[in-house]
């Protein structure tokens, strides 16, 4: 049974009290090998909306289904991917360290190592270094290389929940040695389970539940999680499709490398969730010593409005908590603006300023996507640059982005920022948008989304959401816990915002008695 007690802390423990909360992307693409976009646009749309990145070169594929002729296009595609992989690797490393800034915005070298038996995993380098790409076929082969390494390297299996001999993790073959983590969310989807948010939809094929996180939590291993959005047109951290939270003491590769390898991290879809939950006074990745009673801290501040938070212990709901949904207009409010939608057949450019009238302009929050490819108006010399952010304190931001239509009725090319206000009931959004001008009270706003068209009908539109007061997107909770104790236990914490945004904090493990 759990006992709750409520708390308005973010961070109640001390767990985290001497680090900071940084966000990347470790795994994503562009033109070096299979992908649109250059290095150079890839590192552009990086700095916009991320603390930490790999842009990540495709590397290796032994076990290719050479034999099977319906797939010939799919090996030759491949190779090609690898043979410009090989071609620009060098280059690849030189840029990667040209754009490492210390405290500011950090690097890492990568490439991605493709197995039918084993599953993808990633090499995560933590330092730039004349290295090879590995042409193994074992994953035993491929971590011994890695070991015969000085410099420290990542093993972390990619889109995990296909099944099993279709690029699906094989649980039997992983180890914890250069795997502390696992990546559980990408534009695949997420492999926490096989009902998971969101679901699998790659031609790829669906999810297997002995193919999940939580099969291979159940199996007795130990691993952290991660996101990456494994986006191919050079956007690194594209909305939607997965990040990494790091909890580090600095933004140094150094720093974000020790949090990684401590597990000290969580997965996002998109927006950017900040959780903070501990056990015993020890953050997220550790492995305690038993105890028959645990005190369990969870705070979290989101984007938008909380659904719901979940503790999960043993892969079961023990507890969830949702926040008071009856804020008034004072203190912190989250303000939404989203834009795209029509039925052009062209790219919509848009040039945005917003102000705050009456009010203070806390922070920016860009929600921006890369272009996908397979949208009829995108190909290989489409620019992959098209979003500028400029904010630098003050009370005015301005973004200039890009959008296509909608590919379907329920798959968004929209773009989005979220402003977050410290506000009373005279402060008012003004904003110019492609020339329109509009002045919104957040008093209005917090009735309701208010929605404008550029041109009238079908014409691209946008939307400023419904403004979210505090206590909406704020929420914590201490509760205490007694563990079976026979065997090591596991918890997580999950938490979903009602926009269909998720955060996956890496597990707390137990010791047996």
């Amino acid at each position: 049974m759990a006992a709750v007690h409520s708390s308005n802390s973010m961070a109640d423990s001390t767990a985290y009290a001497d680090c900071q909360l940084y966000f990347g992307d470790i795994h994503n693409h562009c033109n070096l090998s299979y992908g649109v976009g250059g290095l150079d646009e890839a590192l552009h749309n990086a700095r916009l909306q991320l603390d930490f990145t790999s842009v990540t070169l495709h590397g290796h594929w032994d076990d290719m289904p050479q034999d099977d002729p319906r797939l010939g296009y799919l090996v030759d595609y491949h190779r090609q991917g690898f043979e410009r992989a090989r071609a620009g690797w060098a280059g690849y490393f030189a840029a990667t360290e040209a754009a490492n800034r210390p405290g500011e915005f950090v690097t890492f070298p990568s490439f991605e190592w493709h197995s039918m038996r084993y599953g993808d995993h990633c090499i995560l380098f933590r330092d730039i270094a004349t290295r090879e790409i590995f042409h193994v076929a074992h994953i035993e082969d491929l971590r011994q290389r890695l070991r015969q390494h000085p410099q420290p390297s990542l093993l972390i299996p990619h889109h995990i929940g296909y099944l099993q001999g279709f690029r699906g993790i094989n649980w039997a073959h992983y180890t914890t040695e250069l795997s502390p983590v696992v990546e559980i969310m990408s534009f695949h989807g997420a492999s926490e389970d096989s009902d998971a948010e969101p679901a699998y939809l790659h031609a790829m094929g669906p999810r297997d539940q002995r193919s999940t996180v939580q099969f291979g939590l159940a199996q007795g291993h130990i691993f952290g999680f991660v996101g990456s959005s494994d986006h191919h047109s050079a956007h690194p951290g594209s909305y939607g499709y997965g990040q990494v939270a790091v909890w580090a003491k600095a933004l140094t590769r150094a720093a974000i490398w020790e949090a990684l390898q401590n597990r000290r991290c969580y997965a996002i879809t998109g927006d950017r969730i900040q959780l903070a939950f501990s056990l015993n006074d020890q953050p997220m990745g550790s492995v305690i010593p038993f105890a028959p009673e645990v005190q369990i801290a969870v705070a979290v501040e989101g984007a938008s409005t909380l659904d719901y938070i979940e503790v999960l212990y043993k892969n079961r709901v023990i507890h969830r908590a949702s926040p008071c949904l009856d804020g008034e207009i004072e203190g912190g409010i989250k303000l939404r603006l989203e834009m795209g939608w029509g039925e052009l057949e062209t790219l919509t450019d848009w040039d945005v300023d917003l102000r705050v009238n009456g009010g203070d302009l806390l922070g920016v929050e860009p929600h921006l996507r890369g272009h996908d490819i397979g949208i009829p108006v995108i190909d290989s010399v489409t620019p992959c640059v098209f979003s500028h952010l400029d904010y630098a304190g003050g009370d005015r931001v301005h973004l200039r982005t890009q959008t296509p239509r909608n590919a379907t009725v329920r798959s968004a090319a929209t773009q989005a920022i979220t402003l977050t206000v410290q506000a009373d009931a005279n402060t008012a959004i003004q904003a110019r948008i492609n020339g329109q001008e509009i002045i919104l009270p957040i008093s209005e706003l917090r009735e309701g989304a208010r929605s404008f068209y550029t041109s009238g009908f079908v014409s691209p539109s946008f939307v400023f959401h419904r403004a979210v007061p505090e206590n909406e997107y704020r929420h914590s909770f201490a509760i205490t816990h007694q563990s079976e104790g026979e065997e090591r236990d596991w918890y997580y914490v999950r938490a979903r915002q009602r926009n269909g945004q998720w955060a996956w904090a890496s597990p707390i493990w137990v010791e047996g008695a």
